[in-house]
């Protein structure tokens, strides 16, 4: 059942003495299933890699147990300017040893990712192996959907909540504004028909959709669209009733989260600057949220706003890859200052202890290069970063000799208890961060967010497992 004999998620809460493997009950005390159902005064931050992220250049193999730096030559070439191979020597090692548990493989990160170093140095950063689904589609459309909505059989984007979504729908109600995707557009893995879900690219531009041609009817439009919606939202029908609370909510965050752009740059211009020195869009977009999370914790009315979703893209890398430099380091070290930045500024805010940030990839890339990229892959590492997570290494290495890849040239996804490089389902992470960091309970989990799959043991989803690194 345990990915590692190693606890992934800090634990608090009444246990029986033994029960948990490794260190227990260490930090700051966190949640436990007795004392909540959903997340309270935490904070949970999704970052979604879009377009395949490079595993493989990402968690990269260092030393040849079960032939994997030889895999990892053979299939990453150097050859003149087309080369991707991160050559010994070029990887980032942190000071604390990365070894992959299954086979005791050293590893390194790929040198983009210098900046996190802190973080896994300081075991707030763990990192997964092997995460994907059975079946893996190979699109980016279908392989995104059934991420976000953590269904392995979802065709193509349809009508459809997301695994967040539904578990915002049984806690918060339509007159809650409780998660936030910073875009133009609700995040998947957010979405929901039960509560509301608020876009926002930008908050100092948020605002009601008024005519921009004549602002001089605004008030009477305003009136009038928060008189249909008070009117819907006292109805009998409970249909109707949802779309009146819902709409009220959203038309009143318009009102109360603009402000929040000036009371940061005002309060907290020094870190402001030191986003905007960035330039970056990660790092734009994280600031988004950092000025949100100020505004909660500051007690901003209307503002209780506690998951986030931003999204990076540029990981399509069929060329001009590079190596060690190159496209893929730019788009890694990208992240890595952003990420950094904001966690030192949560710890400023006093909030980092309350925080756990997932990052994912719809799915890796090939594990042969082509001439200066690489195609679409199937499993990949996943990152959770938070002053709760007991870092380190969590799953097994995909397992990247030649003669185990399938006939795409990717590794295979696996369930088999006996399989030496048995995957992680992207379930079992999700359930992780529902049980330990949410607050929600396992049979809520299993009912309304993550269903199992049908199918064979070694080969689906059938035995879940929400105690990452617990025996």
């Amino acid at each position: 059942m345990s990915l590692t004999r190693r606890q992934f998620m800090k634990r608090a809460g009444v246990v029986t003495a033994g029960s948990l493997a490794g260190p227990r009950l260490i930090g700051n005390p966190f949640v436990s299933e007795a004392s909540a159902n959903t997340i309270g005064d935490r904070y949970q931050v999704t970052l979604f890699l879009d377009g395949g992220n490079d595993g493989l250049n990402t968690v990269i193999p260092l030393s040849n147990e079960a032939g994997f730096r030889t895999a990892y030559e053979t299939f990453r070439q150097t050859p003149g300017s087309g080369g991707i191979r991160i050559n010994p020597g070029e990887e980032f090692v942190p000071s604390s040893p990365m070894i992959d548990p299954g086979t005791g493989t050293e590893l390194g990160l790929h040198p983009g990712l210098q900046a996190l170093g802190s973080l896994y140095d300081a075991g707030k950063l763990a990192i997964i192996q092997g995460t994907g689904y059975p079946d893996y589609s190979l699109s980016h459309e279908t392989s995104r959907n059934r991420w976000q909505r953590a269904d392995p059989t979802a065709p193509s984007p349809q009508p459809g909540s997301g695994w967040l979504g539904r578990h915002l729908g049984q806690f918060y109600g339509p007159s809650d504004a409780p998660a936030v995707s910073i875009s133009s557009s609700i995040a998947q893995e957010q979405k929901t028909t039960d509560t509301n879900v608020l876009a926002i690219s930008r908050l100092r531009s948020y605002g009601f959709p008024f005519d921009r041609t004549d602002s001089s009817d605004n008030a009477d439009f305003q009136a009038a669209y928060s008189g249909l919606s008070i009117e819907a939202g006292n109805s009998p029908q409970p249909g109707l009733a949802l779309i009146g609370n819902t709409s009220q909510a959203t038309l009143q965050s318009t009102q109360d989260y603009p402000a929040l752009h000036s009371t940061y740059e005002d309060e907290r211009a020094g870190w402001s600057q030191l986003y905007d020195d960035l330039n970056s869009s990660c790092a734009r977009d994280l600031k988004e949220i950092a000025k949100i999370i100020y505004g909660v914790e500051n007690g901003a009315a209307g503002v209780n706003a506690r998951f986030f979703r931003l999204r990076n893209g540029g990981y399509d890398t069929h060329a001009d890859q590079g190596g060690a430099t190159g496209q893929h380091y730019d788009l890694h070290e990208e992240v890595a200052l952003a990420l950094s930045l904001f966690c030192q500024e949560m710890t400023d805010l006093g909030v980092f202890g309350r925080m756990n940030i997932m990052v994912y990839s719809e799915f890796s890339r090939r594990l042969p290069q082509n001439s200066n990229g690489t195609d679409h892959g199937s499993q990949g590492p996943m990152f959770v970063i938070g002053d709760t997570v007991n870092g380190g290494v969590y799953g097994n290495h995909p397992n990247i000799v030649e003669e185990a890849m399938d006939d795409r040239e990717n590794s295979v996804y696996s369930q088999d208890p006996g399989d030496a490089h048995r995957s992680t389902d992207f379930r079992d992470v999700y359930g992780t961060i529902l049980k330990h960091h949410i607050g929600m309970d396992e049979a809520s989990i299993l009912t309304h967010v993550l269903p199992a799959d049908v199918g064979p043991d070694a080969e689906y989803w059938t035995n879940p497992n929400f105690n990452m690194g617990y025996l």
